[in-house]
């Protein structure tokens, strides 16, 4: 993070009430939405295969965590 945006937000935004900051959010969030979609990096975004691997593993984890816990109480 550039230093300078980093003291905009200890020095300002920091010090804002959470409502205020929330407001600032959304304005930053929808000029990010109404500028040209070049600009977003698409990079970090969840594929269809991540948020399939993302559900079996948390199925998975519910299973494992389940027995356990049924293991424990017996």
């Amino acid at each position: 993070m550039p230093k300078a945006v980093q003291e905009i937000y200890t020095q300002i935004i920091s010090s804002l009430p959470p409502t205020e900051r929330l407001q600032l959010a959304t304005l930053i969030l929808n000029g990010l939405v109404k500028q040209d979609v070049a600009v977003i990096d698409n990079s970090d975004t969840w594929t269809e295969q991540d948020q399939l691997d993302l559900a079996a593993f948390s199925m998975q984890y519910a299973v494992t965590a389940l027995f356990e816990e049924e293991e424990i109480t017996e």
